[in-house]
């Protein structure tokens, strides 16, 4: 059975989507200590040109992929030319494998929600919580489950009667929180030993520019860093922009609604960075900052709000909700990409193709899940690191499929298709596409270089 595609109602419903998409985990505990590792300014510096050229020509060329085919990532491609039918399928690789470890991860996130909303936020700060917790069997089962049960309810109710009515609620209580929150963070102080330190000496840390022992090299390295940083954060080569795009009407600002996803992403980076590191800085100092990932938001963190006493307890909530709700903007833009790829090839409805892949994620979640105990083992990657069932999925998806996928795009686009095919469906109702020449220059040349170098950098050719 194939249904009548459906559409967002609106430029709004469009944008708190695939802003939500955008603002997922990626911003809140990988951006912030990437920020602090690699010179801090001289990191959003980079960063923010990064947004206005190498993200926006990523951005609006899928968006409008997605509108012109009016199909799936997975059909998508193979409708602008049939020689990239393969790029469809990796596309869709992409979310399918993401989809189990982000669940996983959102699963952690909603047990440290309970124990917080519980007032046992005290337990979560003792050395070894964290570790006991993923090491265990039924628990991170138990809240994996429960995460893909809502992305499948959502999922399962549509585009505007679920994804949309979602994002207009949990959008604006995210904003709201990242902003209290923030504004929090530049309040805190704290003595250690008769040295001072406070959220505006962090704020600092965090903003200015650090260009001492600045090699060509480092310079290099933070570069790489800071797009590889957008490449996940702006949810692109992932097949969510192509599907979110499909259902944007034709009347619709396309142009205007990837700027305002722009601003949203990059705001909600730069405040999660504020958010994290001046809490870090004030009651760890720098050293505490070499936290990164899962550490950072899950030991580093707790410890920290079990340092400001009671209000502690109430700070930690928040930010864990916060959390949560990023989390699950972003996993239900992962599962819509599976879901509509699955109803267009396989001809099935909505409710069929979503509770086939709610299925699928529940599965491979539990490998997950028990990748951290029961079936525990570690394997060298291309990169120089090692990894478990996560990083094993996290390390082909992100770093080898994502940067394919979009190297393809570019050729296509930029040399098959030529970039005026992008250009004329971003101004087909009138509009100024502002940044034509840029963008013009970016898919040709510089995007599939730098592209390049983000997957020989993943392989291990250099570092």
């Amino acid at each position: 059975m194939k249904e009548k595609r459906s559409s967002f109602s609106g430029s709004i419903g469009f944008v708190l989507a695939a802003a939500g998409s955008a603002i997922g985990l990626g911003n809140i505990w990988r951006f912030p200590y990437l920020a602090a590792q690699n010179g801090g300014g001289l990191f959003l510096v980079i960063y923010l040109i990064l947004v206005l050229t190498f993200g926006f020509t990523l951005l609006i060329t899928e968006v409008s992929i997605g509108r012109k085919t009016r199909q799936s990532p997975l059909k998508a491609y193979g409708k602008l030319d049939p020689r990239f039918k393969w790029l469809g399928f990796f596309a869709v690789l992409v979310p399918f494998l993401i989809m189990p470890y982000y669940c996983a991860i959102g699963g952690w996130v909603m047990k440290y929600c309970v124990v917080y909303l519980t007032g046992a936020g005290k337990a979560a700060s003792a050395d070894g919580f964290f570790s006991n917790y993923i090491g265990g069997t039924i628990e991170p089962l138990f809240f994996m489950g429960l995460f893909v049960l809502f992305d499948t309810l959502v999922i399962y109710k549509g585009i505007d009667k679920g994804i949309e009515k979602i994002s207009k609620i949990l959008m604006p209580i995210l904003i709201l929180c990242v902003i209290g929150i923030a504004a929090f963070a530049l309040t805190l102080r704290s003595e250690d030993g008769g040295a001072v330190r406070t959220g505006l000496q962090g704020l600092a840390v965090y903003i200015i520019p650090d260009f001492h022992n600045l090699t060509i090299g480092q310079f290099v390295k933070v570069l790489m860093e800071a797009m590889g940083q957008l490449f996940y954060s702006i949810s692109v080569a992932m097949g969510i922009m192509i599907s979110y795009g499909s259902y944007l009407r034709d009347e619709d600002n396309l142009f205007k609604g990837v700027g305002q996803i722009e601003i949203f992403d990059t705001f909600v980076a730069f405040m999660a960075g504020i958010i994290i590191i001046l809490p870090v800085y004030v009651f760890m100092g720098r050293e505490g900052m070499d936290a990164s990932g899962p550490s950072l938001l899950f030991v580093s963190m707790p410890h920290i709000f079990e340092s400001m006493g009671v209000i502690g307890g109430f700070l930690g909530a928040a930010f864990f909700i916060m959390v949560l709700f990023a989390a699950l903007t972003s996993s239900i833009s992962i599962m819509e990409a599976v879901v509509s790829s699955l109803m267009e090839h396989f001809s099935i409805s909505r409710e069929k193709a979503t509770l086939i892949e709610g299925g699928i994620a529940l599965l491979l979640g539990a490998l997950v899940c028990l990748g951290y105990n029961a079936l525990y083992f570690e394997v060298p990657l291309p990169n120089g690191s090692t990894g478990q069932i996560l990083d094993i999925m996290d390390y082909f998806s992100n770093n080898i499929l994502m940067p394919v996928v979009e190297i393809g795009t570019c050729v296509l686009i930029g040399w098959i298709l030529k970039p005026e095919t992008v250009i004329r469906e971003a101004t087909k109702n009138g509009e100024v596409f502002t940044r034509k020449t840029l963008y013009v220059v970016m898919i040709r040349f510089i995007a599939p270089v730098l592209l390049t170098m983000l997957l020989l950098r993943a392989l291990g050719v250099f570092k």
